[in-house]
């Protein structure tokens, strides 16, 4: 009986390997299975070595079927409907005959490190939808908050033929700008009556944004809604232009009620439209690119340097000698960085 189980549980091993070959997921994330999206996104994920490699071979064979979609960013502060919002907007995009693809940046807990994960169970109706994919993925320990490998899943969603791409960030300040720069078009949800009209709102987050929408227009919240929307346009017009030249716009919707769902698709897609005959649609996304590339090659410069012994000890004497304030932190850096050059030439 033993035996049995053994070569069970060895031939279950074999075929799971099986299914992780490269060619075998872009086989099936070409065809549109889900099932292969999602173990090719774990693949992704995955810190292991070999799975890095199998990862970076299927992202070659997708890459050339990527950029189909139109990229969207969702952000707003917690509480703002952004879960509801995505499932009504969903709903709207699939009976318009298309596929929209959900990545949903969950918080992370700072204690166990696990993720709430909680994306499906909010959007119920759209994640049994035959044209949805939502992948609630746990932003971890990567810079705010915007989960390490988004990028990538970006690539695979479009290559499974996905026509929409939602990236939804925590909506806590600190991942916007990450967000903007792997999207086409950013939408801001916000509340009315919450205390941060105008003063209080990141000037930051309002000029990245292509259309403000005041979610819970609806019962006695409308005419705050309303005021809300009106306030919002009257202080956009106060930011330079965008490059885009886009004027953004100020809507009011119920994502509850259904309500003006309608006219934020209407709205993106005057946006693609736009930037599509003014050229700028593409030249953002070669801009992208570029970026992706240099922020990916600082990150790799940076572990590469932090995981050799001699790098770890020198680094822990110059953050000795900025705490005795003995040198400066950019004095630190330039130094460490130098000597680390030095070696290199040797």
């Amino acid at each position: 009986m033993k035996n049995a189980q053994k070569l069970d549980w060895v031939k279950k091993r074999k075929e799971r390997r099986e299914s992780q070959r490269p060619e075998i997921l872009f086989e099936g994330i070409r065809n549109g299975d889900v099932g292969s999206l999602s173990l090719a996104i774990t693949l992704l994920e995955s810190s292991l070595v070999s799975d890095q490699d199998k990862a970076k071979e299927l992202i070659r064979l997708c890459l050339p079927f990527s950029g189909n979609s139109i990229r969207i960013g969702i952000t707003g502060v917690p509480g703002v409907g952004k879960s509801t919002f995505i499932e009504a907007f969903g709903q709207h995009v699939i009976s318009q005959d298309k596929k929209i693809a959900v990545l949903a940046i969950d918080p992370t807990s700072q204690e166990g490190g696990g993720s709430i994960l909680g994306d499906k169970t909010r959007m119920n109706v759209l994640s049994q939808a035959e044209n949805a994919f939502i992948r609630p993925t746990p932003s971890g320990k990567s810079l705010g908050g915007v989960a390490r490998k988004t990028r990538e899943c970006i690539l695979l969603c479009e290559a499974a033929g996905f026509d929409i791409i939602v990236v939804e960030t925590v909506g806590v300040g600190q991942s916007e700008t990450l967000v903007h720069s792997m999207v086409d078009f950013f939408l801001l949800l916000m509340l009315a009556g919450a205390g941060d009209e105008l003063q209080g709102i990141k000037r930051g987050i309002m000029e990245l944004a292509d259309l403000l929408v005041i979610n819970k227009a609806d019962g006695e919240n409308i005419k705050k809604a309303n005021l809300a929307a009106k306030e919002y346009k009257n202080a956009l017009h106060l930011f330079p232009p965008n490059s885009n030249e886009w004027i953004p716009k100020t809507m009011t919707c119920s994502a509850l009620e259904n309500e003006n769902i309608t006219s934020v698709w209407t709205e993106i897609n005057n946006f693609i439209n736009h930037t599509t005959v003014n050229g700028w649609l593409e030249k953002n996304r070669k801009n992208q690119e570029i970026h992706w590339f240099k922020e990916t090659l600082v990150d790799n410069i940076l572990h590469h340097f932090l995981d050799k012994k001699e790098a770890k000890e020198e680094m822990d004497r110059f953050k000795d000698l900025i705490m005795a304030k003995t040198i400066s932190p950019f004095e630190a850096a330039e130094k460490l960085f130098t000597n680390w050059i030095k070696d290199k030439n040797k």
